[in-house]
């Protein structure tokens, strides 16, 4: 391999006519794709877009959001996925961080890219287009996908397209994936998972994307009905809202071979369901920093160890360190942009330090017992506690705050914050609420608000985080 975009000008010489990506009734060939990522490519350059430069890309899901992937993979060039759910704050701070060369994006977020140089994603096909020559190598940098710290401030995790290349290999062992295949994506690519654990691998062996901007029940439902898919992927929150849907029991589902099904512990209830339907659930695990598969299910592994999260990638180690998972192999993160702490704190000897912890039944299966300490996971989404209270405490009545996670039916688990209010104020969940309008993604709000006169602390002073979970879920609202 020189670059990934390699993948594409192979299958368009081999299948030139074989369907690459449907999107909105439109279907693009192999040989239409890879005539698109030369343009594109071809575009980058016309701005002087070379090897290291990062392109930052701000849109719902699109056929050119894969196209400029490979056309920056040509390059040797970075593509940076914004999440479109965020807060321009928020943007701003991913981008001064990533300094990218030039931002392409959809107008709506207009906001976001201010004052940076911009193209607009519909405004693509008028720009100038240069010769591309090729940079990329597999050790080249390709994607710089931020994930929020327990500090609260977001991180950029650096994935190669070597790292890439195995990532999709290990895909195509978990999902038994044929150039035959046919995934149906609407999960955001602005995350690893919606890009990388389906996408990407079906395109890296010529198979067939349908692609949906985002997710809304009844159109993924009526997709997979109209477009007959093999594969899919989804996340809890995901599998609640299509269960509840009142199409679920009228809709035909067996097209799907399996569907795979991660970002947080997947309750049993859900994968049942899906089961009941004939629709095998295999779960997978990972983080953005291994690309993300680390460990998985197979489709038969699905329909006798409901709740497990598989065995180690076919190419990727997993070992257990005083119950901690850790992850080693070339599809691993190369560390964090720009943050050589960070790197060395969660990356030593290959090993990736995911946090979570976890364990290894008599049969070699894996079970992932409990999540990074303070993460929540609400609906796919990761939220961390430092961030929401870091909003929170800037405002000039709230004393001290703590955010934990509460169980709910919808979302898997949203955040409730504990508020310490200044002596002699009357603050409540609703100023809260317009106070962090603007200063944060709303999906990062607090769902509820209670209000304490002092939050339980230990001997050290530290916050018992395990105290409040128990009194968020006796009091809920």
């Amino acid at each position: 391999m020189t670059d990934l975009s390699v993948w594409i000008d192979r299958h368009a010489a081999r299948t030139p006519d074989r369907p690459a990506i449907v999107f909105e009734g439109t279907r693009s060939s192999y040989r239409d794709f890879a005539a698109r990522i030369a343009f594109l490519a071809g575009v980058l350059a016309a701005r002087g877009i070379a090897a290291g430069d990062r392109v930052a890309l701000l849109a719902t899901n699109h056929p050119d959001y894969l196209a400029l992937l490979f056309a920056c993979a040509r390059l040797g060039a970075m593509l940076v996925p914004l999440n479109w759910r965020l807060a321009p704050t928020e943007h701003g701070q991913i981008l001064a961080d990533a300094e990218p060369k030039l931002a392409i994006g959809e107008r709506a977020f207009a906001a976001s890219l201010a004052n940076r140089a911009t193209v607009w994603l519909d405004e693509l096909d008028a720009q100038e287009s240069a010769e591309a020559v090729p940079a990329g190598t597999p050790e080249s940098p390709v994607l710089l996908v931020y994930t929020s710290g327990t500090t609260g401030r977001a991180k950029g995790a650096v994935l190669t397209q070597n790292a890439l290349a195995w990532n999709a290999v290990n895909s195509q062992h978990m999902h038994d994936m044929t150039a035959g295949d046919r995934v149906l994506t609407f999960l955001p690519m602005f995350h690893v998972g919606g890009l990388n654990i389906q996408t990407v691998p079906a395109l890296a062996l010529g198979a067939e994307v349908v692609l949906m901007r985002r997710f809304e029940p009844g159109e993924a439902l009526a997709a997979i009905a109209a477009s007959r898919p093999t594969l899919s992927l989804v996340v809890p929150a995901v599998m609640s809202a299509m269960i509840a849907h009142p199409d679920w029991a009228s809709t035909d589902l067996s097209s799907l071979r399996m569907v795979g099904a991660g970002s947080s512990i997947v309750p049993v209830k859900l994968i049942r369901a899906f089961h009941a339907r004939g629709v095998p659930v295999a779960q997978v695990y990972g983080a953005t920093e291994t690309g993300p598969i680390a460990i998985y299910q197979k489709r038969d592994d699905a329909l006798v160890n409901e709740g497990s999260t598989g065995q180690p990638a076919l190419h990727c180690e997993a070992t257990l360190d005083q119950g901690e998972i850790l992850i080693r192999g070339p599809n691993v993160a190369k560390g964090y942009w720009r943050d050589p702490a960070a790197t060395r704190e969660s990356f030593a000897d290959g090993w990736f330090r995911t946090g979570d912890l976890g364990h290894v039944d008599a049969n070699g299966h894996w079970w992932v017992d409990e999540r990074k300490k303070d993460m929540i996971i609400s609906g796919g989404e990761n939220i961390y506690p430092a961030e929401i209270e870091a909003a929170l405490g800037a405002h000039a009545d709230v004393m001290d705050c703590a955010v934990v996670a509460m169980p709910d039916e919808k979302w898997g688990e949203v955040p409730v914050a504990f508020v310490v209010g200044r002596a002699g104020t009357d603050i409540d969940g609703e100023a809260l609420r317009a106070f962090l309008d603007g200063r944060l993604a709303r999906f990062k709000w607090p769902k509820a608000f209670r209000f304490v006169d002092a939050l339980p602390r230990n001997a050290m002073g530290k916050v018992q985080r395990f105290a409040l979970r128990a009194q968020a879920r006796e009091r809920r609202e």
